[in-house]
C-alpha cells in the first residue's frame, strides 16, 4: 500500500497499482487527460441540475475552469512527452460510485456531492502517491495539482454538507457507506487499468 493518508479515504492506493502506473505512463496520462474533461463535465452539469442554487453556480463554475486548465496542462505534456492521444474506455470506479447515488431529492443532491469529493480525493491521494514513484517530468507536474485537488475535495464535501442539512439526512452516514465501495473499488483486483482503478486484476 501507499504510504499516502487522506483524512476521507478508508484505503490507501495499493502497491501494485502504483506498479502498473509506471508500467502504463502514457495510459496513465491519457487518462488522467480524460478525468479532468469529465471533471469540468460534471461540474457544468451540476449547474444546470441546480440551477436555482446560485452559490452551488458559483463554486461549479470555478471548478470547472479549473479543471479545464488542468486539461489543457496535460495535453501539452502528453506532447512533450510524445504520448498520442487515443480512445479509452471508462472504468468501473466512479460508474460503480453513481450506483448508490439516490434517485429521489434532496438526498440525491447530497449523494452526488458525496460522490465528487471522493473522487476528488482520491485523485488527491493518487497524485500524492504518484510523486516519488513516476519520475520526471510527470513527478513535479503531480506534485504541482495535489493542491488543487484537495481544495476540490473540500468543495464538494462542504456543499454535501449543506445539501445534508436541507434534507434532514446524516451525512457521516452516508459518507461511511460510499467510502466502504470506494475503498473496495481502489484495493480490489481490476480488468482495466485506469487512473481511479484498482490493482491489475
Amino acid at each position: 500500500m501507499s504510504d499516502v493518508r487522506h483524512p476521507l479515504l478508508r484505503a490507501s492506493t495499493p502497491a501494485a497499482w502504483l506498479d502498473a502506473a509506471c508500467a502504463a505512463r502514457d495510459t496513465l496520462v491519457i487518462d488522467h487527460a480524460n478525468c479532468e474533461k469529465k471533471a469540468a463535465s460534471t461540474a457544468l452539469s451540476l449547474m444546470f441540475a441546480y440551477a436555482e442554487d446560485l452559490a452551488l453556480a458559483d463554486r461549479m463554475s470555478r471548478l470547472a475552469r479549473e479543471e479545464l486548465r488542468h486539461y489543457e496542462q496535460v495535453a501539452k505534456l502528453m506532447e512533450a512527452l510524445g504520448i498520442a492521444p487515443r480512445r479509452l474506455g471508462p472504468g468501473r470506479y466512479a460508474e460503480r460510485l453513481r450506483r448508490l447515488v439516490s434517485r429521489a431529492e434532496p438526498r440525491r443532491e447530497m449523494d452526488l456531492m458525496i460522490a465528487g469529493a471522493f473522487i476528488e480525493a482520491r485523485s488527491c491521494e493518487r497524485f500524492e502517491a504518484l510523486v516519488p514513484v513516476i519520475g520526471a517530468p510527470l513527478a513535479g507536474f503531480f506534485q504541482g495539482l495535489h493542491k488543487a485537488e484537495s481544495r476540490h475535495y473540500k468543495t464538494y464535501l462542504d456543499l454535501a454538507r449543506r445539501a445534508a442539512e436541507r434534507a434532514g439526512a446524516d451525512l457521516d452516514e452516508r459518507i461511511a457507506e460510499f467510502g466502504e465501495l470506494e475503498a473496495e473499488l481502489v484495493t480490489t483486483p481490476d480488468e482495466l487499468f485506469r487512473f481511479h482503478s484498482g490493482p491489475p486484476g
